[in-house]
């Protein structure tokens, strides 16, 4: 399939660049597959969607304060990079290195060789850029989150056009974010709340987590003509025996297994095996488009997302590409509010 098939007109004001006044107040699309009916509600109202048994499954990343704004040591120019992973060590889940996996802004101007100045006097030096466009940036000393709590800012999207405040620090994060390593939210899971969550339990609804750290395959865009030609960065993962077991029972008995963002379903399909949910830490590179089918996720919570992303190619081959497109277009019409902070779908 061509990568034009999967865009469409989004009005800039739809482009949601603050979170909602209150977490757990946004708008909700729900869609049901079979028959392409369409219900406008709001988040508080989700239980009442989900039918009692069900396993909702969540994605418990944490995002790491990973942007850095420096200075070039030979010209004085301001430099802003994103700290990805441990260089060499996305499918292992380190949070400390002196060499680091990064994106730097004017990325073609980033040669190897330059160095950089940081906060506290940190020094960093581009030793490898690579084909991918990440540099590989070799510090004076160990990188660690404690550094980074105290001097990096929280990695908003490009198409949040504003600098990250005190309220993103919050709003950013999920209610339930534990294990750090992203380096962008799971955002599907930024709209619920402690009192949401004890709803859905309290209506016979389970829940597990799984942990994918978000890297950079989110922030690029498709660059190819025909969509089986791209190439996803790999993330890292992990599934408790826990949740591999609620996960197993739920399919046994017939019970639908409700993936809580597309993080957490490519985490779910990228585990499973001809014997069933498979637990334990990997990596996944796995791009669901259309044409693959789903084997673990009956239902899908998730954002509205951008034109021509893989985000938008997954929830077609989940929900079909014309519903998918002909449901964006009436949430344009009905004023919607998209991406990150924006308004949220349930796919039945």
């Amino acid at each position: 399939m061509r990568t034009e098939d999967f865009n469409f007109e989004l009005p800039q004001e739809l482009i949601a660049q603050y979170p909602t006044e209150k977490r757990g107040s946004s708008r909700l699309l729900v869609l049901d597959r079979a028959t392409g009916r369409r219900n406008h509600a709001m988040i508080r109202d989700l239980p009442t969607f989900i039918e009692p048994g069900s396993l909702m499954v969540f994605n418990d990343s944490k995002v790491r304060k990973a942007r850095l704004f420096g200075i070039a040591v030979d010209t004085g120019a301001r430099v802003e990079i994103l700290l990805l992973h441990p260089s060499g060590e996305e499918a292992n889940g380190r949070t400390s290195s002196r060499s680091w996996a990064a994106m730097t802004s004017k990325a073609r101007k980033q040669r190897e060789g330059r160095r950089f100045i940081f906060p506290e006097k940190l020094k960093g030096k581009i030793s490898t850029a690579l084909p991918s466009g990440e540099k590989i940036i070799d510090f004076d000393r160990e990188v660690n989150d404690e550094y980074l709590e105290r001097n990096g800012h929280i990695p908003l999207p490009p198409y949040i056009r504003r600098e990250d405040d005190q309220r993103d620090a919050e709003r950013y994060q999920t209610v339930y974010a534990r294990v750090i390593g992203s380096a962008a939210s799971p955002t599907a899971g930024l709209h619920f709340t402690p009192e949401i969550l004890e709803e859905l339990s309290s209506a016979g609804v389970g829940m597990e987590w799984l942990t994918l750290h978000v890297g950079l395959g989110t922030f690029l865009p498709v660059r190819v003509d025909t969509i089986e030609e791209h190439r996803m960065h790999r993330e890292w993962y992990s599934v408790p025996e826990r949740t591999a077991e609620a996960v197993n029972r739920a399919k046994s008995e017939g019970r639908k297994v409700i993936a809580v963002g597309t993080t957490s379903a490519r985490t779910l399909e990228s585990a499973w095996t001809d014997s069933g949910l498979r637990p334990g830490s990997a990596s996944t590179d796995i791009f669901i488009h259309p044409g693959r089918s789903f084997k673990v996720v009956d239902q899908l919570f998730t954002n509205f997302h951008t034109p021509k992303s893989t985000l938008l190619m997954l929830i077609s081959a989940f929900a079909g590409r014309e519903l998918v497109l002909d449901t964006y277009r009436e949430a344009i019409r009905e004023g919607y509010r998209f991406f990150s902070y924006g308004d949220a779908m349930l796919i039945r």
